[in-house]
């Protein structure tokens, strides 16, 4: 009765989401209208706005006004502004009857998180974008929807985590979408909106687990692929727990979950799935193992990204969840949609040019204090740029420090393909590490160890899990200050530096810190070829602090190395 009910509510709701995207792939070629005319909409609603009064919203009538009145800014050019919305002054940023609903939360340069407004219609700008990503997505793989919709395990965090001094709540986005779901289709959903408040990384991860492992699931979806690996890591760990669990029709007590959580989680974790039990205690005992690919053997797809760094994990997939099509969910934060991939196994996505207004940076123009822009119909097949958002959170002419590479067009919107956070940001597993972090908890470390450091370099290594690695010359390291003391240190400031890297530590998503001591001559052949790919003069060149490139590492000799193998 349930499934039922369930298709006949979620078949009005594919078809408008149908409707929705055969609407954005159709005015595709005319993107470069919709885009004028979208940003021309924002300027007008929001021109009695403190902000908008400032630059002279009411005189803009193009999109070259609006570049030249309006400078570009990051988040701390935005941060007075949003400093105002935030203690009870919505009209800082908002033309009249703008609702704030919550601020989505994200880590900013400092150790403090980044809060960005949700109004309603950015909300609803944001729904849009994913259900378009959905019905793309469903209807590429027929059986997520050919008798109903197939369940879906997705994970959300809560977005209220916090309030505002006017009583905003502060958290996540995804949490809110959830929460606000159609009670039926919610159903299709393994993971209830109440799971969202368990704080404990693992136990949520289990909670995903025990909801989910009875259930025909047709499609994983995750922003960050080491989620996904988390998640199965810890089914294999924890495989008996879970099979026990599902017999007895409970989830066990050890795991850290609110109890006003756990009563709520009764009506799915309360009921005794035996048949499922002894499948997994059958597969467990047959190969030793209980991984995805055993749990869920229908598997339509999975959602995570794929660009940048991303790769790296998916090597990993073939073993773990089995050869499943990947469906990347696009360049997505929590400021807003960028892009919405069309296809499996490719990164790049079109721009979501209904629901923003965006510009673009030429790579090479990055330094520039305030540089020419690009629109994006007049972007270059094959070349990088840095996007600019204009939306409905208030953000103008935002530099999110995010590059990307034009890589085609549909009609005249782009196809992009997230490359990095930027030469000067760094991100595993979306800690986004940026270099004036690691410059100010390098100056506190110097500081406690009284040390003197001529140069240094902190990068990403590849592991299970991934981590960093903070790159010091050998003679820096002379005293009584071992490499394990400093590599504890530098893991504690940057914890202190950046919130999310510290979740991510304390998660175990990212591992320890480690100083690695590079041979005598390590920098200066560094920037030979540094020079060498970028084609600068030695004069212009500026030794980075911070790199995001998991190869950059492989092109340094350690002094432990050399030792073992008798070069030093």
């Amino acid at each position: 009765m349930i499934r039922t009910v369930r298709r006949w509510v979620g078949a009005p709701i594919a078809n408008r989401a149908r409707r929705l995207a055969q609407d954005y792939l159709r005015q595709a070629s005319h993107a470069d209208r919709i885009q004028r005319e979208r940003l021309l909409e924002l300027v007008r609603r929001h021109a009695e706005s403190a902000f908008g009064r400032e630059h002279g919203f009411s005189s803009i009538r193009s999109t070259e006004e609006f570049r030249r009145r309006v400078p570009i800014r990051d988040y701390d050019g935005h941060e007075p502004y949003l400093a105002r919305v935030r203690n009870g002054e919505p009209q800082a940023l908002f033309g009249p009857g703008t609702e704030i609903l919550m601020f989505a939360m994200t880590s900013g340069t400092t150790a403090r998180p980044k809060t960005i407004p949700v109004t309603r219609e950015s909300l609803r700008a944001y729904r849009d974008g994913w259900r378009i990503w959905g019905i793309l997505a469903f209807d590429a793989h027929e059986e997520m929807i050919r008798h109903g919709m197939r369940p879906i395990l997705q994970l959300a965090s809560d977005w209220r985590e916090s309030a505002t001094p006017s009583g905003i709540p502060c958290g996540a986005i995804t949490g809110l979408t959830a929460a606000m779901q159609h009670p039926l289709i919610r159903l299709n959903y393994c993971m209830p909106p109440s799971a969202s408040r368990i704080k404990d990384v693992e136990a949520k991860y289990y909670v995903a687990l025990r909801l989910s492992a009875y259930r025909d699931v047709g499609a994983l979806i995750a922003a960050n692929p080491s989620t996904l690996l988390g998640i199965a890591r810890l089914g294999d760990r924890e495989k008996q727990t879970l099979i026990r669990d599902l017999f007895d029709g409970r989830i066990d007590p050890k795991w850290d979950i609110p109890e006003d959580v756990r009563r709520s989680l009764r009506f799915r974790g309360g009921i005794p799935r035996r048949r499922a039990a002894r499948r997994l205690d059958a597969v467990a005992e047959r190969s030793g193992r209980l991984l995805p690919r055993d749990i869920w053997p229908d598997l339509q797809f999975l959602a995570n990204w794929t660009g940048g760094t991303m790769g790296a994990y998916l090597r990993q997939y073939p073993d773990v969840f089995g050869e499943v099509p990947i469906r990347d969910p696009g360049l997505i934060a929590s400021e807003g949609r960028m892009t919405i991939p069309i296809d499996d196994h490719s990164p790049a996505g079109l721009l979501d040019y209904p629901h923003a207004y965006f510009e673009f940076i030429p790579e090479d123009a990055e330094d520039a204090e305030q540089p020419d822009t690009v629109e994006a119909a007049d972007l270059v097949e094959g070349r990088r740029y840095f996007i600019l958002l204009t939306n409905a959170s208030g953000l103008y002419r935002y530099q999110i420090r995010d590059l990307v590479q034009c890589v085609g067009f549909e009609g005249k919107a782009p196809k992009l393909v997230f490359l990095n956070k930027g030469s000067h940001i760094s991100s595993l597993t979306g800690e986004k590490l940026s270099e004036f972090q690691v410059v100010a908890a390098m100056k506190e470390l110097q500081k406690s160890s009284g040390l003197t450091f001529k140069s240094f370099l902190l990068l990403p290594s590849w592991g299970d899990p991934p981590s960093y690695s903070l790159l010091l010359e050998e003679d820096d390291l002379a005293g009584s200050c071992s490499p394990e003391a400093l590599a504890g240190l530098i893991d504690r400031e940057l914890c202190r530096q950046n919130v999310e890297y510290e979740n991510k530590r304390e998660t175990l998503r990212l591992g320890p810190a480690r100083v690695r001591r590079v041979v005598p001559g390590s920098w200066n052949a560094f920037r030979e070829r540094r020079l060498a790919s970028t084609g600068g003069t030695l004069e212009q060149y500026k030794q980075p602090c911070l790199l995001s490139d998991l190869e950059v590492i492989k092109g340094f000799s350690f002094a432990d190395e050399a030792t073992r193998s008798g070069v030093v």
